[in-house]
């Protein structure tokens, strides 16, 4: 028995996820809870959600004895809700404020170099890494030859503004940025068979958004080695901050173990995890951290849209999107009122963001994805046929 798409509901931060940023299936709001009690039929039916809110940290003031950290990622604003928000952050800052952004600041030249002015004047310290969003080329009527000429172009006005692409120290805590890209091998969990799943060619703009040069190509690891070679240039310093400092925050914009995504069975485009990590950016995590990590390991991501806290294999795994206006009204975190998060504070790395639906739900529940056969709020939306 197969299936065939008959709805589907996207939303990464939604208490049902989907396909955000993917963005092609229409939107809807309803959550939806699956009824296994029913003694006369398994049901789905619409809920109202309960959204437990994040509390705010240290952002609005606050005695603090030192550095603070804030983090965000996937601010696209190319939405004027967004933008709004970034203009709404406080000026009032501590002299040694640093913000950590990673990846998917806007699609447009014009509103990424607006962004970055707007977070410079608020935070003394910002810094930056590229996610896909930020080299696509579609409104940028042919200014640039292919994605990798653009992103030279967002690096050379990161660095006019003096937004930080490359790894510091600042009291004491190593900052270091990766470059990253995803790539379809990074996805080795069982697929999905029972379904028609729209290609990735369909699914993933990027595939059209964004233009490679030479051998750099979409569907295959090329891409992603270039941008985790990238990172070599900053090898020396690099080295000197893993002698220096007993404390080390990395970010990139791409997922780096398939763990931080739910299960293919979870999401109502299956075919997901192909197109958010990198084997290369985990290993090259583990260059920074250690193996095994350590306690003040911590590792910054984005891309999903979900709202992640994890500690796996030593390594502390966060992600605090903004996301797009129509997932801040549904999605169960909201995000307004809390982000950026503060990660870092008074010489330590700060207490847990939470609540995280999907890293909750995979604190107390036990990874299967071996199992291929759809959650109920999945199935409902794709019509059984023969």
């Amino acid at each position: 028995m197969r299936y065939m798409v008959e709805q589907l509901v996207p939303s990464y931060q939604a208490l049902l996820p989907g396909t955000g940023h993917l963005g092609i299936f229409p939107v809807r709001t309803r959550f939806w809870k699956y009824n296994y009690n029913d003694s006369r039929k398994n049901v789905v039916k619409p809920i109202s959600v309960i959204r437990p809110q994040i509390l705010p940290t240290a952002l609005n003031g606050g005695e603090s004895k030192g550095l603070r950290v804030f983090v965000i990622s996937d601010l696209h604003t190319d939405y004027a809700e967004n933008m709004s928000w970034v203009r709404s952050l406080s000026h009032k800052r501590d002299d040694n404020d640093v913000l950590i952004v990673a990846g998917d600041v806007a699609e447009t030249l014009k509103n990424f170099i607006l962004t970055m002015s707007l977070l410079k004047e608020r935070f003394q310290h910002v810094f930056f890494v590229p996610g896909n969003h930020d080299l696509w080329l579609r409104r940028e009527n042919n200014a640039y030859a292919n994605s990798m000429v653009k992103l030279d172009k967002l690096l050379d006005v990161c660095q006019s503004l003096g937004v930080e692409t490359k790894p510091l120290v600042i009291d004491g805590l190593g900052i270091i940025p990766i470059f990253s890209w995803y790539h379809e091998s990074f996805d080795t969990e069982d697929d999905i068979t029972d379904i028609r799943v729209p290609p990735l060619e369909m699914a993933c703009k990027d595939y059209h958004a964004c233009k490679w040069s030479g051998e750099l190509k979409d569907g295959h690891d090329s891409v992603a080695i270039h941008f985790d070679a990238m990172n070599e240039k900053h090898s020396d310093i690099i080295k000197e901050i893993q002698l220096r400092c007993n404390q080390i925050l990395t970010f990139s914009h791409f997922v780096p173990r398939q763990e931080l995504c739910p299960e293919k069975r979870m999401l109502f485009y299956p075919n997901l995890p192909k197109v958010v990590g990198s084997d290369f950016l985990e290993a090259r995590i583990r260059s920074l951290h250690g193996n095994d990590g350590r306690p003040s390991a911590c590792h910054v991501f984005g891309h999903t849209h979900f709202c992640w806290d994890a500690l796996v294999d030593g390594i502390r795994y966060v992600q605090a999107p903004l996301a797009y206006p129509r997932e801040q009204k549904r999605r169960m975190n909201g995000g307004e009122g809390w982000l950026p998060f503060c990660i870092f504070c008074d010489g330590e790395f700060t207490a847990r963001l939470s609540p995280c639906f999907w890293s909750d739900y995979y604190a107390v529940n036990t990874r299967t994805p071996q199992n291929t056969t759809l959650a109920p709020w999945v199935a409902k939306f794709y019509r059984k046929f023969v």
